[in-house]
């Protein structure tokens, strides 16, 4: 800060009243248990031959649980110094979050709630078509890590360029934007996209579409022993923090080698569409409320928003096709149910919840993976009776 902006102060603290007190905007980003915790998620649904990811699964719900808590907590202490600050969350898992937020929130309109993949799919096919992607308008629809682009336009021209992405996709298959920086596990994430493309050709999927649709395929494919969560821990982890020991050492920042990148961009940027009222298009986490017509009103929804200094304003999407309105029924009765457990401490609810996702095959694997989970997160999650 010091080198790069020497007219802005910078202090950083413990103490909540100092950190929140009088703010204008509050970002949130946490994870709740650490990524030891997120390990756990991973490793044991993995083990009983289920989904282990941070998001989506019995992972993602175990995650959900406890970011209630943590986030709860939070905003609640926000409120307390700062009731009128934005407060804009990053946390995952964003959809479970998000409900969370709306019900024990719910006429807190300075709540908002935004994830970086759509984004970043946008962008990775700029890459593919070799444009900038600020020139890419793209039409989305779903809940957070589920949803799909059912347009991509060129600004400048109008047209809609998902017909000739389908095509470059078919022959030179999909990488993030910035594949070099990437871990093994993001460029097969990404390389799915094909498949769910070849096989349900009409929009371009979410890249995390596949764990749903494709959940036999992601487990026999995943090393059980070594998952996301340690490839973090061996990769990211020590490169961030070894890069910032390494600035500590030498007392600047300069020639330092961190670059910003999708993630961190996005929240400055949904900052400065309020702050001076842009009235940018953004792809945010919003309440429904009739913006697709055919589906649950209370349900958090993941579309494009005008976004100004009153915050979002949703777009209207019409109605959506019956297979993605049927998934996303189903997830977002997971993602209702999984909070109500929170709020209820109910064990038959969080049951539940498990029971229907779409990655757990039968009530009695929900119950065993939810049994084991509960052991896995004492201290973290509510009792559940």
């Amino acid at each position: 800060f010091k080198e790069q902006f020497p007219e802005l102060d910078f202090s950083y603290t413990t103490d909540i009243k100092e950190a929140y007190e009088g703010m204008d905007f509050v970002f949130m980003q946490m994870r709740a248990g650490g990524l030891p915790m997120r390990a756990k998620d991973e490793h044991i649904p993995l083990s009983m031959g289920l989904i282990g990811q941070e998001t989506c699964g019995a992972g993602g719900m175990a995650y959900g649980l406890r970011s209630c808590v943590d986030m709860i907590k939070a905003v609640h202490d926000i409120r307390n110094y700062a009731p009128e600050a934005w407060i804009l969350n990053y946390s995952n898992p964003a959809a479970i979050v998000a409900e969370a937020l709306r019900r024990e929130f719910p006429d807190d309109k300075k709540i908002l709630n935004i994830c970086d993949q759509p984004e970043n799919v946008v962008r990775s096919c700029s890459r593919l078509l070799g444009c900038d992607w600020e020139n890419l308008d793209p039409v989305y629809f779903g809940l957070n890590h589920y949803g799909w682009f059912t347009n991509i336009y060129d600004i400048k021209t109008g047209e809609d360029l998902l017909p000739k992405l389908r095509e470059l996709i078919k022959k030179n298959g999909f990488l993030p934007q910035d594949a070099e920086q990437r871990d093994q596990s993001w460029l097969d994430t990404y390389g799915m996209v094909e498949t769910l493309m070849n096989d349900f050709p009409d929009f371009l999927p979410n890249t995390y579409d596949q764990y749903y649709l494709y959940p036999d395929y992601v487990v026999e494919h995943s090393n059980k022993e070594y998952t996301r969560a340690n490839e973090v821990m061996d990769g990211r982890e020590k490169r961030v923090f070894g890069a910032a020991a390494d600035i500590v050492a030498k007392q600047t920042a300069k020639d330092c080698g961190f670059s910003t990148d999708t993630h961190a961009a996005y929240i400055v940027d949904l900052a400065c569409a309020i702050a001076f009222n842009t009235k940018e298009r953004m792809l945010l986490i919003v309440s429904n409320d009739g913006a697709i017509i055919n589906f649950d009103p209370t349900a958090m929804v993941e579309i494009p928003c005008i976004v100004g200094n009153e915050g979002a304003e949703p777009l209207k999407m019409g109605e959506i096709p019956q297979f993605q309105k049927g998934l996303m029924e189903q997830q977002v009765s997971v993602e209702k149910l999984c909070v109500e457990a929170w709020i209820e401490g109910s064990y038959q609810k969080m049951w539940q919840a498990l029971t229907l996702s779409k990655t757990v095959p039968s009530a009695k694997v929900a119950k065993e993976i939810l049994d084991d989970l509960i052991e896995a997160n004492k201290g973290y999650w509510p009792e559940l009776k």
